[in-house]
């Protein structure tokens, strides 16, 4: 008897998925880790010279801006010191001052205590010499007044001694912030100096060679500048001259030299020559940010320097220098004008004539001549 066939359906094998998702994750995290790996080892793009100059320009910049706003808290710090001790000073005079009254008001204390009183009227009566009496009536209503005047005085120092006190902690308040103000700006002066250092540090020596090629290239454009507009005072100058001739007049002191006028233009022009020759005298010393000399100087304290040699005496800072004396168009400039540079007016220069100047230039460089047009100028001033 055939055997009967099997009705069931056969099984459906299942093929297991699992090797293969177990293989896909493998292969995904193998990617993401060799992605990972490639972009760890792939090296940042190294700047171009022309980017590192620009940089290293900049910081130096911004270290000049940190030190004017170290000069303005230096100088604000100081003159509140000054206040701080006049005024501690005043108190201990008035101290003393009010310590003088209260001993005359022992005085008086003390001795009406040992003495006693007596009523005026039993005075009179018990007096043997009854004008001896007003007599003496008339000496104590004097003391009287004294004792008045003493208490008086005692309350004007006192008073006095209390207000000054109020405007010594005031001050020494200020003083306080003005000296949390100049360590900061300190801070950020020697910040971006280090910036600067560590970023001319990582210079290869090709590199510093072209860096310095750059600078060479700067400096030539920038005395190319400088002589064309001394070969523009100079025409300036000559016309000038052969117009006053025609007219009959003398010489006369215009451009960038100088004439032999008499009266104000002698005068500012014999400043101009004492600031000339203060300023030449320090070529060479270095530039130190916040120092005004003798052996070292920055930009504003070298201009302030140059000109108090001249008799005049200018602020300490760029900001502040920058609005003193008459503004100046660079084409009229002469020498002993102050030319400013930058938008936010972060350096300054002695103009000596022909296009250059002389000015302390920056950390790790010496005072020297340069054209003025090394650097954007923002404008001119002739402090007198």
């Amino acid at each position: 008897m055939p055997a009967l066939a099997s009705h069931r359906k056969p099984r459906t094998r299942m093929r297991s998925t699992a090797p293969a998702v177990g293989l896909t994750s493998a292969a995904l995290a193998s990617v993401t880790l060799l992605s990972s790996q490639s972009a760890m080892a792939a090296p940042a793009p190294r700047p171009s010279i022309e980017e590192v100059q620009k940089k290293v320009d900049d910081l130096y910049r911004q270290a000049g801006t940190a030190t004017q706003k170290y000069n303005q808290a230096k100088e604000a710090t100081d003159k509140q010191r000054t206040k701080v001790d006049t005024l501690l000073e005043d108190v201990a005079k008035r101290t003393a001052k009010v310590n003088d009254a209260r001993r005359t008001l022992g005085n008086y204390a003390a001795a009406q205590y040992r003495d006693g009183a007596l009523a005026p009227t039993a005075t009179f009566f018990l007096a043997d010499d009854p004008q001896s009496f007003f007599d003496q009536t008339h000496l104590m209503n004097r003391m009287a007044d004294r004792q008045q005047q003493a208490v008086t005085e005692f309350r004007t120092q006192q008073a006095k001694v209390s207000e000054q006190r109020a405007r010594a902690v005031e001050n020494l308040e200020t003083l306080t912030e003005s000296q949390t103000a100049l360590r900061t700006s300190k801070q950020n002066v020697q910040t971006k100096l280090t910036e600067a250092r560590t970023l001319l540090s990582k210079l290869t020596a090709e590199e510093k060679a072209r860096l310095a090629e750059l600078e060479r290239k700067k400096e030539a454009e920038a005395r190319r500048k400088a002589a064309e507009l001394a070969k523009k005072q100079a025409a300036a100058k000559k016309e000038a001259a052969r117009r006053a001739k025609e007219s009959g007049g003398g010489g006369t002191e215009t451009g960038s030299g100088s004439g032999s006028g008499s009266g104000a233009g002698s005068s500012a022009s014999t400043k101009a020559e004492r600031v000339l020759a203060f300023a030449r005298a320090q070529i060479g010393k270095p530039y130190v940010w916040g120092a005004t000399g003798p052996s070292s100087y920055d930009c504003s304290g070298l201009t302030r320097a140059a000109w108090k040699a001249a008799g005049v005496d200018i602020p300490r800072t760029t900001w502040d220098q920058v609005n003193v004396g008459t503004r100046i168009a660079t084409a009229d400039l002469q020498p002993g004008d102050l030319v400013f540079f930058y938008d936010d007016i972060s350096h300054v220069g002695i103009y000596k004539g022909d296009g250059m100047m002389i000015h302390a230039p920056k950390p790790g460089a010496n005072v020297r001549e340069e054209s003025i047009y090394y650097m954007p100028i923002y404008g001119s001033v002739r402090p007198a």
